[in-house]
């Protein structure tokens, strides 16, 4: 569970949500589970905005701070938990592409480059009803604490799987394993909704499902979600 929900008011909200099942009669493991994408899944994820607002005004300093910052090795090693979020935010002020300004608007910059996803919020109440929903992100501190306050559906999540915290990106097999390994659930009962094809290929390695979404009346109407939905209506009976 991410250590937002071991903290806030998510997890809560988890005890509630099962012991509404379980007075209800109905096996919680029983149900399938996806593995919910953060970023162009559920919300639309741009940088540039952040590269205009810190650059020194002219376009090859935007393209030179999104290749450093947001794309490539620092990033990874932000995402894995390998550079804390305060330093990172040094290095972009160090950086000579970038405009002298306060420490507090870069880091407004950097957390503010997500919009809402067109149909998500619908989508995430219709998964609801027959499954579990974990979200699996490639992120760090500063944007998810930022997701979390500005997108309310992200608190609806039963569990959280974190770059940042257990250091696999899903480029790698083993972030999958982890979420394997965390669970008493076998890879026949998740699903994935990834929007990159490299981590598709990374989870079928563990014997995960994937859909690479596109946009989620696509995703809604895909054989893969509705054969897991099956599969979870049977064991519903048993």
């Amino acid at each position: 569970m991410c250590s937002f929900c071991r903290r806030g008011s998510a997890g809560k909200d988890f005890f509630i949500f099962y012991d509404l099942l379980c007075s209800q009669n109905i096996d919680y493991k029983a149900m399938g589970v996806i593995l919910l994408d953060i970023g162009n899944v559920l919300v639309k994820v741009d940088f540039m905005p952040f590269c205009r607002a810190v650059s020194r005004d002219d376009a090859a300093a935007s393209e030179a701070i999104m290749a450093r910052f947001c794309d490539g090795e620092l990033k990874e090693r932000l995402d894995t938990g390998q550079i804390a979020p305060q330093a990172f935010l040094d290095m972009i002020a160090a950086d000579p592409h970038v405009v002298e300004m306060p420490r507090h608007r870069i880091r407004f910059a950097w957390q503010d480059i997500f919009q809402p996803m067109p149909g998500s919020i619908e989508a995430v109440k219709q998964l609801k009803e027959h499954h579990e929903l974990w979200i699996i992100s490639d992120t760090e501190p500063l944007h998810f604490a930022f997701l979390i306050d500005r997108f309310p559906v992200l608190k609806s999540m039963d569990r959280c799987f974190l770059s940042y915290e257990h250091g696999y990106l899903k480029s790698s097999p083993e972030a999958f394993r982890h979420v394997l390994s965390s669970s008493d659930r076998q890879a026949r009962e998740f699903l994935l909704i990834d929007d990159r094809k490299v981590n598709t290929l990374s989870c079928a390695e563990t014997g995960i499902r994937a859909i690479l979404f596109e946009n989620w009346q696509k995703t809604l109407a895909s054989p893969l979600l509705a054969s897991l939905e099956s599969s979870s209506s049977r064991e519903e009976v048993r």
